[in-house]
């Protein structure tokens, strides 16, 4: 099931911090295309919980939302198959973008290592680990949609060249070759925590 059709805790969390977060005039007009949603989107140099919660917003309704008149989107676009590909390029890179935020934010709650004295603030770490676990689960929902992209665009002809959004598609030939596996990123992720998890579950009044 896609995240987006899911109703949990952290849905209400994402809610209640873009709520605090948007400005007024950020209502002024309709915003209803991808591209439009896209530009909201911003890379931070500190990865802030709330920084993460409100691209994940715009991202996730960037997905939702219907592709702009080819006249204005972010390539130049002459013909259909030139159309196509650029829709299927978009949505692949909107998918990596949620997978890179939602890592950021999975990194935000997890724990390298179960040190002894952590051992008083046990149930707190198995609660952050738990946290993090359900992002970097999330993350992983969005690479499976990813590579469902992936698949479409090799079966697109190879000749076309949209100069503006190169590194879309410089993306989508990484995944194609192997050389970048969210996949596998996520799957270290998920082993490391599962470890640290049964260090910390381990633990017992006489650890520290």
């Amino acid at each position: 099931m896609k995240p987006h059709r899911r109703t949990t805790i952290l849905t209400l969390v994402l809610i209640m911090l873009i709520g605090s977060l948007l400005p007024e005039r950020a209502f002024a007009y309709r915003i209803i295309y991808k591209e439009q949603l896209y530009r909201l989107y911003h890379q931070h140099l500190y990865q802030y919980p709330e920084r993460i919660a409100e691209n994940i917003h715009w991202l996730e309704q960037a997905l939702r939302a219907d592709f702009v008149n080819p006249l204005n989107a972010l390539a130049v676009i002459r013909t259909e198959t030139e159309w196509e590909r650029y829709r299927h390029l978009f949505t692949l890179h909107l998918n990596l973008k949620l997978i890179e935020q939602y890592l950021a934010w999975g990194n935000r709650f997890n724990k390298r290592e179960a040190y002894f004295f952590n051992a008083p603030f046990r149930r707190q770490n198995l609660e952050s680990l738990e946290t993090a676990e359900t992002l970097f689960r999330y993350a992983l929902v969005y690479w499976e949609e990813a590579l469902e992209q992936v698949a479409i665009i090799d079966n697109l002809p190879r000749w076309i060249h949209l100069e503006e959004i190169q590194r879309w598609e410089d993306d989508y030939h990484r995944i194609a070759t192997g050389d970048l596996d969210y996949g596998a990123i996520i799957g270290r992720h998920l082993d490391r925590l599962e470890r640290v998890r049964a260090d910390f579950e381990a633990m017992d009044e006489t650890t520290y």
